[in-house]
């Protein structure tokens, strides 16, 4: 079935000498696979590996087989070309991690328009902003609501979160939890939106670790979750 649909990429990756292997979160099937044969060594080609680069927003006709296998695409365009997200040393670094993480957490092949439409906003607000050095924090947190897993804040005041529940609680338990300064980043990560994030003032150490923690409450909650291998690097541009 021909399929004309927004699409944002999550990673792509060398197949053979010529091809790529595309993995992109699409509006209208979720979570699609393709195959782009000879797009490495086509240069009059209507695909060009240039608009595969991590996620870049495209406009795709797909042809879409829906049984499990490689999809293929007919063409392709840009429909939000980034000023800064690839060019930007921080930005650039923070889209590589952010792309594995969502390669990493979503995998239904079904349309989630709320979703969807999420991570092509979030990511228009990191290419137009500055001030976006807590921006990972929030966005992973508020991803959550997507995927199922959004701290439940009904007991917020108490001094613990335990991150295998998702709750707060009086005392800890046996499970991982947040507490102390890391809790208090925490919550006041609750509640806002992206143009509040540069009021939270974090120093590197404090920031490493509430994404530790982060990215440890991913792991807890997605089965089948690996650890980003970009972590390194992007602690090392943020230090």
């Amino acid at each position: 079935m021909q399929v004309t649909t927004k699409a944002i990429v999550l990673s792509s990756i060398k197949y053979g000498d010529t091809s790529l292997i595309v993995k992109a979160y699409t509006l209208s099937d979720g979570i699609k696979s393709y195959l782009l044969k000879g797009v490495l060594a086509s240069k009059k080609g209507k695909l060009k590996s240039a608009y595969f680069q991590p996620l870049t927003q495209l406009e795709l006709v797909a042809n879409h087989k829906n049984k499990g296998t490689l999809e293929s695409i007919r063409e392709v365009k840009v429909y939000y070309p980034y000023q800064t997200l690839h060019t930007d040393i921080a930005k650039n670094s923070m889209t590589l991690f952010l792309a594995e993480m969502l390669g990493n957490s979503i995998y239904e092949e079904e349309p989630n328009k709320g979703l969807f439409h999420f991570l092509e906003a979030s990511m228009q607000w990191l290419d137009t902003h500055q001030e976006i050095f807590n921006f990972h924090l929030f966005f992973l947190l508020d991803l959550t609501k997507y995927l199922g897993f959004y701290p439940d804040t009904s007991y917020a005041h108490e001094a613990y979160f335990d991150l295998l529940e998702g709750e707060f609680t009086k005392m800890p338990l046996l499970h991982p939890n947040l507490t102390d300064k890391n809790l208090e980043y925490f919550k006041q990560f609750l509640g806002i939106n992206f143009d509040g994030i540069h009021t939270i003032k974090m120093n590197k150490t404090d920031r490493q670790e509430l994404l530790k923690s982060l990215v440890l409450y991913y792991e807890l909650h997605l089965q089948g979750f690996r650890r980003p291998k970009s972590l390194a690097v992007l602690n090392e541009v943020f230090r």
